[in-house]
């Protein structure tokens, strides 16, 4: 892993484990497109808090997910959460590149935001009524810096299966939270279906080791 990388990943674990010490609350939003597997994904995250003895509130997973269209949901934590509701995130999930503009004014000043580098183009931008905003990460370091790319769409590639991009993302999210990888791994073993269990496994590690 590259030292600087590191170094960031390690300053914001702290970062969120100084929060937990002092009984706050750490929030994460996902975001993405209708069949991205956001539930999955924050069925993953909320039962590993579990595992981890925290207090854990889930938002519903809403959007247009039939049609493909923006879905988000939310997932609260700490020593004890009084609401499941996200003014400001600490942490932002974009499992596609252009929700990651969509929800930027939902991150917290000092937040991070995980961009998943994959592109899904929606139903404007075929009809020519818009153009897709490619170059998002210029457009992302205008309202901040602590933003991080991961190119999860090739290492599904490797895997033969372009749904387990989300647990990569939760494989990579992993570094930054306070919450042991037994935990997590104990988690994908609860929610994730047996007959695909060793594959989802198999793509958390390699998200983790990015």
């Amino acid at each position: 892993m590259n030292n600087v990388l590191k170094f960031k990943k390690n300053k914001y674990l702290s970062i969120y484990e100084d929060k937990i010490k002092n009984d706050e609350v750490i929030s994460v939003l996902f975001a993405g497109v209708g069949g991205q597997g956001i539930l999955l994904a924050t069925a993953i995250m909320a039962h590993a808090c579990l595992y981890e003895g925290f207090d854990v509130k889930v938002t519903e997973v809403h959007g247009m997910a039939q049609r493909g269209g923006s879905v988000v949901g939310s997932v609260r934590f700490g020593r004890k959460v009084f609401s499941p509701m996200i003014s400001k995130a600490d942490i932002i999930i974009a499992l596609e590149k252009l929700e990651s503009l969509r929800y930027i004014d939902k991150l917290e000043n000092n937040g991070i935001i995980i961009i998943n580098d994959y592109e899904i183009l929606p139903m404007s931008v075929f009809s020519g009524k818009y153009l897709y905003p490619y170059e998002i990460s210029k457009k992302i370091i205008s309202f901040t810096i602590n933003f991080f790319i991961v190119k999860a769409q090739d290492i599904a590639k490797t895997l033969d299966s372009i749904k387990t991009m989300n647990v990569i993302l939760m494989g990579y999210l992993s570094n930054f939270l306070p919450i042991k990888k037994q935990n997590w791994i104990s988690s994908i073993k609860k929610v994730v279906p047996e007959k695909i269990m060793d594959l989802n496994l198999k793509a958390f590690e390699m998200g983790r080791n990015l």
